[in-house]
């Protein structure tokens, strides 16, 4: 799918003003994960939004509606887990992501569907990788 200009601007507006909202305190205390939790002490610098302390999670930070849960790719990231669910999937829409449950044999499967439709795979996995290689290799 050649994505609209327009969509692809909106994808690139959206990533550059994208922040980062990590959890205040993960730095001094390392059993505290990145995760945005909203600071509650009564002296706390973020829960004031003093700026220096980072940014804090509010109206602005939002991403445009055309391209709102896009994959940077401008597709819609769309979670398969058996080959009958991409029956009512659209290829210049969607993009497949196999679900992580999915094993060997139906991931292939899966796959080879998927290309035959012409979908992109946003996980290919390993197999994809090494099959392509030897594809390679053996043209030469």
């Amino acid at each position: 799918m050649a994505m609209a200009d327009e969509t692809r601007r909106l994808i690139r507006a959206r990533d550059e003003k994208r922040a980062r909202f990590r959890r205040y305190g993960r730095d001094v205390k390392k059993r505290l994960a990145e995760t945005w939790r909203k600071p509650k002490g009564q002296h706390n610098k973020l829960r004031r939004k003093i700026g220096a302390k980072g940014p804090y999670p509010k109206p602005g930070y939002g991403s445009p509606v055309m391209v709102r849960g896009l994959h940077p790719s401008g597709y819609q990231d769309m979670v398969v887990a058996t080959p009958a669910a991409m029956a009512d999937l659209d290829p210049n829409v969607h993009a497949v992501r196999i679900a992580a449950a999915v094993g060997a044999r139906k991931r292939a499967e899966i796959r080879d569907l998927a290309e035959k439709a012409g979908f992109r795979i946003l996980n290919p996995g390993p197999a994809a990788a090494k099959k392509e290689e030897e594809e390679a290799g053996s043209d030469e």
